[in-house]
């Protein structure tokens, strides 16, 4: 299209060029590559042992081409020219870079982006300045709707170009209406965050997601992603399929478009499989068929059979623009579309070889390239999965909702990413010779209306302290503890039976699933409310049974790998009684959202803990100890920390010199220990090595509880009582999870071991009460708690 003699060529289509003139456009040699181009290739494909052996022991080989090469490979039409005009696009990933202490500050994600720009902006002026010396260049014209420089390009991040003439702001186009109008969200109904949960989704997700690109042997279940990120992409799809709905009944040739933008080929491939199916192989070698979870965007029908017209795309954008071999496992998660698509070919032209000639890259950018252009490869793309950012060369007017999966670290880059969905699907003027309004609704892009320059300041040094046992002096005040690893229970074959505690009770409301009502607007235009009401439809019956096979399949299996069918009529009645008695939704939440893997799988770890309270005298759990380190011991504890928040303990009291505290709350309590009699010893949990594993949903963690406490409660220092200690104040689901698993498995455990003392776990909360006379209210709570946990240790008590 950027060819005079294209037949959809927009000099003509956009009137760009006067009729009259589109004839000596026509005599022009023009040429439309990529800044990839110009990296100096290898001229000789070698194995690296073929290398060496040629090389011997002489110096290393250089096979890369010379510049000359290379100009003759990109530019072979204009080899002997002169007046060479040089239009760049996207010419904000074209500087020359500087050094600077901003640059060198920067770690981790946001380095690695800087250095990839940086490569990027320096093959790309270096290969112009080599055009420029070799054959000359008369003009360069840099194009950008973003002519700022980067983060870590070595100048103030969102400063403009010093060379831009004349600039037509994102802003200026949004409110002459030349573009469409973004809409991101301005409020929702999670009150404990500031800004709108949508608005930068990744600061909800980032720790729940993979970190690196999808390597091979590497096994992801799509059905475990953040349930926050789940119910994003049900809200902002159950908006999609209105719109899809209407453009349907306008008979439009061609579907609206949704882009998922990700941050690498592990969290695209998940979504990817998420929203349009996927098929698996099972421990015992049978596969199973998952159909995507998003109905208008599945790759497969209701039998599992792949359409003939794939609706979702997968795509890594960086890999296609750099023109080089796409990566093997991106190859392997798109192999099925890529076969599809070349059956298409084939199909649509009649010609076998013509098929079976074009590369995978050449397909795939094909697809991409005619997203939304009717009767063309690309055509039926609903949904398109992205690695990178569709920031080059891509056209598609009929993207109408974008969902961020990704750090978004500069407004540059929430720029570019939104820029993918403001290309006007109609140019047609209307009665008032203006264009209608159209928006584009985004998801996790925390994008500003009113970005300015960045400059980051200068971090002074903190003071650090050394956090270390005091040896020989304290070494009386020495706490041991064991180190599990793991537990053992048998659960029953016959008799099932559940003891339900206050920790079974799950309230779903928007802090556990994301919020449920969204607000979009814009700078300017009508406001939009995004919500899940297309959930309300789910029965209960259908969740009931979803969560009972869950159940089956995860927990209750024989020693072939089986599930234990004759469970399932007990199992259900104890899954009714739970989701009668100790469940509950608010905040415009529906039952449905149980059916999310993570909630799922919360559920049936509540309901299993609950038939193990039970069965714990029949059949103990048993802690099995890590085999390497199986006892811990303040006595390891040696560190360095340069967190002020901090309280010198009494030498008579811990072993440690100093206890690093999490909250001011701590340190009243560490004040409130060295001051009450029955306390022997205590220390905070901080580099001491003591971790509880339980699970949250289908995830294994690690807790570290805040205390350990010994307390004298009435049988001699000899055989103290061992108090774990948990500060807490608001209790969220992620806590109730970490005390079920205290009371049922660790306690239990260690206490049946009968080696380690006698074990007792309590959440101390009254703390957080408003009191006037905060330090005698803490000390009777204090009190409190170690006659609360005395008992209940005794009763986890097996007699010797």
């Amino acid at each position: 299209m950027l060819y005079p003699n294209d037949p959809d060529s927009y000099y003509a289509k956009r009137e760009l060029v006067p009729a009259e003139m589109l004839t000596d456009l026509r005599k022009a040699k023009i040429v439309v590559t990529n800044f990839h181009a110009f990296k100096l290739r290898d001229r000789m494909d070698l194995s690296k042992g073929g290398r060496a052996l040629l090389q011997g022991h002489g110096a290393a080989l250089n096979t890369l081409e010379t510049e000359g090469q290379m100009l003759q490979r990109v530019l072979p039409e204009l080899m002997g020219m002169k007046n060479i005009f040089v239009i760049n696009d996207e010419a904000h990933h074209c500087y020359r870079e500087k050094t600077s202490a901003e640059t060198a500050a920067l770690k981790g994600e946001e380095k690695q982006e800087a250095e990839q720009n940086n490569e990027a902006a320096r093959v790309w002026i270096s290969g112009l300045e080599t055009v420029k010396r070799k054959i000359g260049v008369a003009l360069v014209l840099d194009l950008s709707a973003t002519p700022f420089f980067l983060r870590g390009s070595g100048y103030a991040e969102g400063t403009l170009f010093p060379w831009t003439m004349s600039d037509f702001s994102l802003m200026d186009a949004i409110e002459c209406g030349i573009v469409k109008l973004p809409r991101v969200p301005v409020a929702d109904n999670r009150p404990d965050v500031d800004l709108p949960m949508y608005r930068n989704l990744w600061e909800h997700i980032r720790a729940k997601m993979p970190k690196k690109g999808r390597g091979s042997g590497e096994t992801l279940d799509p059905l475990s992603l953040p349930a926050e990120l789940q119910t994003a992409i049900e809200t902002l799809y159950g908006h999609y399929e209105k719109t899809f709905a209407l453009w349907e009944a306008a008979k439009t040739a061609v579907p609206p478009c949704f882009i998922i933008v990700c941050n690498n080929t592990a969290a695209s491939k998940l979504v990817y499989d998420y929203v349009s199916g996927f098929r698996r192989e099972n421990a015992d070698g049978r596969g199973s068929f998952n159909n995507g979870r998003c109905a208008l965007f599945r790759n497969y029908d209701d039998n599992g059979e792949p359409l003939p017209r794939p609706r979702t795309l997968l795509i890594d954008s960086q890999q296609l623009e750099s023109g080089e071999a796409l990566d093997k496992n991106f190859l392997g998660a798109a192999k099925d579309e890529i076969d599809r698509f070349r059956q298409e070919v084939w199909t649509r032209t009649g010609d076998r070889q013509k098929a079976d000639r074009l590369t995978d890259a050449e397909i795939l950018r094909e697809v991409m390239n005619t997203v939304g252009k009717s009767g063309q490869l690309g055509g039926a793309i609903r949904c398109v999965v992205s690695v990178s950012m569709l920031t080059e060369g891509w056209d598609a007017n009929t993207v109408t909702h974008i969902l961020g999966v990704r750090a978004f670290g500069t407004q540059l880059l929430c720029e570019q990413v939104i820029g993918r969905a403001l290309r006007r699907h109609s140019y047609e003027l209307n009665e008032k010779n203006l264009f209608n309004v159209e928006y584009a609704d985004v998801f996790g892009i925390p994008f500003n209306f009113t970005a300015k320059p960045v400059v980051a300041p200068v971090q002074k040094p903190l003071a650090t302290v050394r956090v270390y046992a005091v040896s020989p002096e304290r070494d009386a005040l020495e706490i041991r503890f064991p180190r599990v690893a793991g537990y053992r229970t048998e659960l029953p074959n016959e008799t099932l039976t559940a003891q339900w505690t206050a920790e079974a009770k799950l309230v779903l409301n928007p802090n556990l699933v994301g919020a449920t009502k969204t607000e979009n607007s814009g700078i300017i235009g009508e406001k939009l409310q995004l919500d899940l009401e297309h959930l309300r439809g789910v029965r209960d019956a259908t969740v009931l049974m979803r969560l009972t096979q869950r159940l089956l399949e995860t927990k209750f299996r024989d020693d072939n790998g089986e599930p234990k069918l004759h469970l399932y009529g007990r199992l259900k009645a104890i899954v009714v009684d739970w989701y009668q008695n100790y469940f509950s939704c608010v905040g415009d939440t529906f039952p449905a959202q149980l059916l999310y893997q993570e909630l799922a799988d919360m559920v049936c770890n509540r309901i299993v803990n609950a038939i193990t309270a039970a069965n714990v005298g029949a059949q103990p759990v048993v802690a099995l100890l890590d085999a390497y380190n199986a006892i811990g011991s303040t006595a390891h504890v040696n560190f360095t920390t340069s967190k002020t928040n901090r309280w010198k303990t009494d030498s008579r009291k811990c072993h440690v010199n100093w206890a690093i505290l999490d909250s001011d709350w701590e340190g009243e309590f560490c004040r409130v220990a060295e001051s009450n009699p029955r306390v022997l010893a205590y220390v905070k949990n901080q580099g001491l090595g003591f971790e509880v594993p339980y699970r949250y949903g289908a995830t294994d963690r690690k807790y570290l509880p805040d205390f350990i406490v010994l307390i004298d409660d009435g049988h001699g220092a000899a055989d103290p009582l061992h108090l774990i200690v948990e500060i807490k104040g608001y209790r969220g689901e992620d806590a109730k999870e970490k005390k079920s698993t205290m009371d049922t498995y660790w306690i239990p455990s260690v206490n049946h071991l009968q080696k380690f003392g006698r074990w007792a776990f309590v959440e101390f909360q009254r703390v957080f009460e408003i009191n006037d006379d905060f330090a005698k209210m803490t000390e009777r709570s204090f009190a409190e708690m170690v006659a609360q946990a005395a008992p209940a240790c005794q009763d986890n008590r097996v007699e010797r």
